[in-house]
């Protein structure tokens, strides 16, 4: 494959505005991940951590091999929600790697409403199961929760994507042989008994776990028997007497020990059908891409520049180069593996999504994964482009991307508008990760435009009714 040349001058004016402006948004969402990330404030850590407990994120870290990375998913879930009492949704999730293999992670946060369950909690939680049932990845569930959130239960309990969902998830997870683990490192509490349960194996720590379908106060409520936590549903209780967890433990750091010993023997060899090849550096600095995205969303960048910065060796074999130029297509390798790229440059015509779907369809006869870098503004309007068929030939490309049966990655690294985010693998099309850069902005069109419509529209009804 051949190197792409890169045109930047990182000398220039408009670079370095830019940058400037880029590295403003990075700032900005560093310091909101960094805010979410610490969980239920001072005072709840405080009181967590006087009861021996390790923090949610302290757990994550002494589960994974030393020195491995971590690719949480939604640490922003629930921000500005909720009054913003749910940091993080109250649970961290995300990808790691236990004995060298991927395993995907749900740990609940305590000291966020005693870990308890908002609905974003419950679409994070069901969420993280998604990616590990797509991607075949093993779960650990690390628990300490105190069950739904009560106060909204309405929007917790009742429908099908709501808490019930969850233990639906491990069932059918189990049915397709994904290994699951649960460590029981604090309350779990009435359907959230379920998670330890039905998982393959589970730990639970003496003195803080519990599992319980009702806790000491519904016990007292229902039946006028008092019992202490412990005695209702502690370690002793469910590893010598009732069998529903597996290993007892002293404390965290040993529930963690044992988390780490049964992954050891999920016996779970690599599959893959890809050409994997040793990773290569891009031939350019990544982080020249803050000067590429233009200041001014409006003003149009060369998309083959973010491409050279994040394929491997910056190597590109592009096709129907000379051909709706308005849709970059062509094959890279993105850490090692073969992916086929489809990058807007422009708004899309009926040549660019002929060619698209072209694209989609060769990648998938040749099981080849997906990845859409999307930068568009929608599909062409107006009366030549309607006459000439725009809407038949994106429906073409809305197909293939819908029907492709090879994995599906999306970047939105600045604007998704309209219909062009169909056509560019937008969420309901089913990615298996969909990522947002902190500039990038989502909606049936731009601000101006929509003004533009409803001031139309408004004047429309008034000149019907006479008025002008």
């Amino acid at each position: 494959m051949d190197i792409i040349e890169s045109n930047i001058d990182a000398a220039s004016k408009e670079y370095k505005e830019n940058f400037k402006n880029y590295a403003g948004f990075v700032k900005d969402l560093k310091e909101k991940i960094a805010t979410a990330s610490k969980g239920g404030g001072d005072e709840k850590i405080k009181l967590h951590k006087s009861r021996k407990k390790m923090l949610a994120r302290e757990r994550i870290d002494a589960l994974l091999d030393p020195d491995t990375p971590f690719m949480e998913f939604n640490s922003l879930a629930a921000y500005g929600m909720y009054k913003d009492k749910s940091p993080c949704a109250g649970m961290v999730t995300g990808i790691g790697i236990v004995h060298g293999r991927e395993v995907v992670i749900v740990a609940n946060d305590a000291t966020v409403t005693g870990g308890t369950y908002y609905p974003m909690t419950v679409k994070k939680h069901l969420r993280a199961q998604e990616i590990a049932m797509e991607n075949n990845l093993p779960c650990i569930y690390l628990v300490d929760s105190g069950g739904a959130f009560l106060p909204m239960q309405d929007e917790v309990f009742p429908d099908r994507e709501h808490f019930g969902r969850i233990f639906y998830n491990q069932a059918m997870m189990s049915s397709m042989g994904i290994p699951q683990i649960s460590a029981v490192m604090g309350s779990c509490t009435a359907g959230g008994a379920y998670v330890p349960a039905m998982s393959d194996e589970s730990i639970i720590v003496k003195g803080t776990g519990t599992i319980f379908l009702g806790g000491p106060p519904l016990v007292k409520a229902a039946t006028g028997e008092e019992v202490t936590a412990e005695d209702l549903g502690g370690a002793d209780v469910h590893c010598r007497k009732s069998g529903v967890s597996d290993h007892y433990a002293h404390d965290d750091t040993e529930a963690i020990h044992m988390a780490r010993n049964i992954a050891e023997n999920f016996n779970r060899p690599e599959k893959t059908q890809l050409e994997v090849r040793e990773p290569e550096e891009p031939q350019y600095d990544v982080k020249e891409i803050y000067g590429i995205i233009s200041k001014d969303p409006r003003k149009p960048f060369d998309i083959k520049e973010i491409i050279a910065r994040v394929v491997d060796g910056s190597k590109f074999h592009e096709f129907k180069e000379l051909y709706g130029q308005t849709l970059v297509c062509g094959f890279a390798r993105i850490m090692g593996y073969p992916v086929g790229i489809l990058a807007n440059n422009g708004v899309l015509f009926s040549e660019s999504a002929l060619k698209g779907t072209h694209f989609i369809e060769m990648c998938c006869q040749r099981k080849i994964p997906l990845v859409f870098l999307q930068n568009i503004t929608g599909f062409m309007i107006g009366k030549k482009y309607e006459s000439g068929g725009i809407a038949k030939d994106g429906a073409k490309m809305v197909s293939a991307v819908a029907t492709a049966q090879v994995p599906k990655f999306t970047v939105i690294i600045a604007g998704s508008f309209g219909a062009g985010n169909y056509g560019m693998c937008g969420r309901a099309y089913g990615p298996r990760q969909l990522w947002m850069w902190p500039n990038a902005r989502i909606s049936v069109m731009g601000g101006q435009q929509a003004a533009g419509v409803l001031l139309t529209v408004k004047k429309d009804q008034l000149w019907r009714k006479g008025i002008e």
